[in-house]
């Protein structure tokens, strides 16, 4: 990894939407920020426009986004345009309560890669990895 790679490694992660359980998100913070990402945490109860914002004025390399609330379908494509429509290069991994049979949908909005509960951390830093370039 160059000392470039070594010292960017950025990501954000956030809340999106009305769900307010945060424990999870929490979690994976810890677990990048152990594993050397740069993590900008946004908390709970942000909107897509927020987190395309924030996205651009921190110039992360990937965005995490924990959603728990079941509307995880309309917020990824709300976010997604979004971030396509600001020029948001950053790959969007989405975590929580998602029903396998939606995985494709968000996929086929662009997702990078959709997380369940019970990941384990390895795999979630591993898929960071991947995102920001630093495939193992």
């Amino acid at each position: 990894m160059s000392q470039e790679k070594a010292v960017r490694r950025k990501v954000l992660v956030a809340k999106l939407g009305l769900d307010g359980h945060d424990r999870g998100a929490k979690v994976i913070t810890m677990a990048l920020r152990d594993a050397g990402f740069r993590v900008v945490y946004l908390g709970v109860h942000q909107s897509p426009e927020n987190l395309v914002r924030v996205a651009l004025e921190e110039d992360v390399e990937a965005i995490g986004v924990s959603i728990l609330s079941g509307s995880h379908e309309e917020l990824i494509s709300d976010l997604m345009r979004i971030a396509r429509e600001r020029g948001v290069r950053a790959p969007i991994i989405v975590g929580g309560v998602i029903p396998p049979e939606d995985i494709p949908r968000l996929k086929e909005l662009g997702v990078f890669e959709v997380l369940m509960p019970g990941t384990p951390l390895s795999k979630v830093v591993e898929i960071f990895k991947k995102a920001v370039g630093e495939a193992q």
